[in-house]
């Protein structure tokens, strides 16, 4: 099984660019949001836990995030692998990640992350800001905010990884072309 992590900040391109990437390699997309919704949807007692939660304004404790992702990696018992995206987001998160992979007897494999500009991430998102319908995608300081944010919290993430040789940073600017052809080259490499 190839589990792979795209990481990037707001405006990185990561989801575009997951999509290719599902779509050549045959992987599972595993989003954290996408998870919590359709949990939330089926009122599995995960979904109803973490409804009463984000009722209250709160963020979903990693326990619950983690037994979603055992949940669904056991419903893909024939994935190829799959694609972390918007997970994980502390280093709390990582080893909480990685313990339960090596449960499943996998790993992750790569964290491929996209090396993107303030200046380009702040054009982009303004850019999709006016045709998203994304209030946070509008304000240039809001946007400067996340990115600051995302820099604080998330990139210790990649410290995490990266003591296990796994980080693998991509040039996120170029045509998206371009950018799929660098991540496909590495993934090549790791197959």
């Amino acid at each position: 099984m190839f589990n792979l992590i795209l990481f990037g900040p707001p405006g990185s391109g990561k989801g575009t660019q997951s999509e290719k990437l599902i779509a050549k390699y045959g992987l599972k997309h595993l989003s954290t949001g996408d998870l919590l919704r359709s949990e939330i949807a089926a009122q599995t007692p995960l979904g109803l836990e973490a409804k009463k939660i984000m009722d209250k304004g709160q963020l979903v404790p990693d326990e619950v995030v983690i037994g979603m992702i055992s949940s669904a990696l056991d419903a893909n018992p024939n994935a190829k692998g799959f694609l972390f995206d918007g997970f994980p987001r502390t280093s709390a998160q990582a080893e909480a990640l990685d313990k339960l992979l090596e449960l499943k007897k996998t790993s992750i494999a790569a964290m491929l992350a996209l090396n993107v500009s303030e200046e380009e991430l702040v054009k982009r998102l303004m850019k999709r800001g006016e045709t998203s319908g994304r209030s946070d995608d509008t304000n240039e300081t809001v946007i400067r905010a996340r990115i600051t944010e995302y820099r604080n919290k998330t990139e210790m993430v990649a410290d995490y990884y990266r003591n296990f040789d796994k980080v693998v940073m991509v040039k996120g600017e170029g045509s998206i072309d371009d950018i799929f052809k660098a991540l496909s080259a590495e993934i090549d490499q790791r197959i």
